[in-house]
């Protein structure tokens, strides 16, 4: 009986094309829109991943992410560095900074100043050069993809393009001249501002006069001690802020989902997918029930009973589910991999994966209920008639 559902299904090819179409078309857009959900939310705390060697992050107590600049007093790294359970703990430097272009246009770059003897907390790896050449006179490290993108040189003639910024290359900061020493490679930020590194010092010499200008003090904790805990005794003592790695990540991400239309506009557009998945392969599907009923009566008449045929039509509409979601994913997968590198957001993982297994599987479920009862009110003397 498998074997009749099945010919049953693939012997009307354009309702059987349809029904692929509406869970092909569910598939892909709830897989792809989820994916470049999470990709955006995974970028919204990026540059603390990218601090690996930090446990500890603490800041003023009003701060709510990552890029939400509210600096310290100098005093406070001293006084987290007497916290019993801190193996180490650094300044940083995190602001905006502008940037003067050879044609004069300005872009706002996101400093990062790193302690001058340690030079902890750099970008996560480096492409061209040493981080110990930071310690050379007015040295930056500069983002690969800004190189040759926001912070290229304009082109000479129009038509041409432009010029990457290479090593040795000057940058004006704020009215101060740069030297690029050096070439990094840094996740996607959330953020589109060029990141550049330098040292803490010199991050605090081009930033525009203000009282405080400690941003952040990364911190380890020693082996043997608890994080949380000794985040508690940083609070106590310091008043400021102290939060783990996995704290902070999930911090901005907290401020994303809660201040921002990115979870609504992604789950309408999710809704929609849904929506209209099951509006079409519903249709269709149940089209294709009504068109054999002809069929599900002879063999009604020849003893099938309701639950054998209950069977085929979830067998039915359990093979298209399996090709719909194939399609769907393949088809996201492959726009992911085009966009990779690329400013587009795109993190698809295992959880949306199934995510999108579920709802396809839902939406197949829902086509099949509404077929099925027509199915077992069905009279087998209805093959006999003319």
């Amino acid at each position: 009986m498998n074997r009749v559902a099945l010919n049953m299904l693939t012997g009307d090819r354009a309702k059987f094309i349809g029904i692929l179409v509406g869970l092909t078309f569910a598939s892909l857009l709830i897989t792809q829109q989820s994916a470049i959900y999470d990709g955006l939310l995974e970028r919204s705390h990026a540059s603390i991943g990218d601090v690996g060697v930090a446990d500890i992050w603490v800041m003023d107590p009003m701060v709510d992410n990552i890029d939400d600049i509210k600096p310290m007093q100098d005093t406070v790294l001293d006084r987290v560095r007497s916290i019993p359970g801190v193996s180490w703990a650094m300044p940083m430097f995190r602001n905006f900074i502008r940037a003067r272009l050879d044609d004069g246009s300005t872009q706002n770059c996101i400093v990062i100043g790193l302690d001058d003897t340690t030079l902890m907390g750099g970008p996560p790896e480096l492409v061209r050069g040493r981080m110990e050449d930071l310690r050379r006179a007015d040295g930056i490290i500069v983002d690969e993809r800004d190189m040759t993108g926001k912070l290229a040189h304009p082109a000479l003639h129009p038509g041409e393009a432009r010029r990457p910024l290479a090593v040795g290359d000057t940058l004006e900061l704020n009215d101060h001249r740069t030297v690029v020493v050096g070439v990094c490679r840094t996740n996607r930020s959330f953020m589109w501002n060029p990141f550049v590194y330098t040292t803490y010092d010199r991050a605090r010499t081009w930033a525009p006069p203000q009282r405080k200008l400690l941003t952040y003090v990364i911190a380890k904790v020693r082996s043997g001690d608890d994080a949380q805990q000794v985040c508690e005794r940083i609070h106590e003592t310091t008043g400021m802020k102290a939060m783990t790695s996995a704290g902070f990540k999930k911090l901005t991400l907290d401020f994303i989902m809660l201040n921002t239309g990115i979870p609504i506009n992604f789950k309408i557009s999710m809704f929609l997918g849904f929506l209209v998945g099951a509006v079409i392969s519903g249709q269709m599907f149940y089209n294709f029930t009504h068109d054999n009923l002809r069929h599900f009566g002879a063999l009604k008449a020849m003893g099938a009973g309701n639950a054998m045929l209950m069977r085929m039509i979830l067998l039915q509409a359990l093979l298209v589910a399996c090709l719909g979601y194939g399609l769907g994913v393949g088809i996201a997968a492959l726009f992911g991999n085009l966009v990779g590198g690329s400013e587009l957001a795109f993190l698809l993982s295992a959880d949306r994966m199934v995510f999108s297994a579920t709802v396809v599987l839902v939406i197949a479920a829902f086509s099949a209920l509404i077929s099925i009862r027509k199915v077992m009110l069905l009279e087998p003397a209805v093959v006999f008639r003319a």
